[in-house]
Parts: C-alpha cells; structure tokens; sequence
C-alpha cells in the first residue's frame, strides 16, 4: 500500500512537470518543486477543497457543478502562493492549470487502474 501511495505521488509529481509545456505561463523550478507541490496539493485537496465545495454547494447546484472547475483553479492559486519554485502568475493561469492536470490525472487514473480479471 505504501508503495502505491509514494508512486501515485511521483506520477502526480510529473503530471506537474507537463503543466508549464501547456499552460505556459505556469512555472516548476524543478522535480524536487513538483514532489513538494503534489504533496501540498494533496494536502489542500484533502482538507480544504471538501470544505469550499460544502460552503459553496448552492452556487455549484446553480452551475450544476462547474464552480468546482472555479474552486479547482483557486486550489491551484493558493498552493502556488506558498510553494517556492511554484509559479502562477494569475487565477485564469491557474485554472487552466488545474484543468490541464484535472485531466490528465483522470486519464492516468483510467490507465492505471485495476481491472477485473475474467476466467
């Protein structure tokens, strides 16, 4: 299990490295950023995304869930606001950021995960 988290932690690391080639004003110094801003982004993920998505819930029914591409950008933002090497000159380069690597993570996660095995 263990090896799973920490793999799944440097492929979210170099889907980080992708970002600044498509979204170019977006900026990683280096891997060892990305290793520290997959693990910040995480973190935020974890504990404050639920919270905004639940604080902003009539808004994101209003949309019909396209304000979480909104708090997804914020997310992004904010962790780039601490994380040195991290750069994101703006919320719109933030958001398309956070799109860029919404999608392919879930591409990754198709490829990656675990199928049922057929007799």
């Amino acid at each position: 299990m263990f090896i799973y988290i920490l793999f799944r932690w440097l492929v979210n690391a170099l889907l980080l490295m992708l970002i600044p080639y498509i979204v170019t004003s977006v900026e990683i110094k280096n891997f060892y950023t990305a290793l520290v801003t997959a693990l910040v982004l995480g973190l935020v993920n974890a504990v404050i995304r639920p919270i905004l998505i639940l604080l902003t819930l009539p808004i994101n029914i209003l949309t019909l869930g396209l304000f979480t591409l909104i708090i997804n950008g914020l997310m992004f933002w904010f962790v780039a606001s601490f994380v040195k090497g991290f750069e994101i000159p703006g919320f719109w380069a933030a958001f398309w950021a956070a799109l860029v690597y919404s999608i392919l993570s879930a591409i990754i996660n198709f490829l990656l995960k675990e199928r049922p095995k057929t007799a």
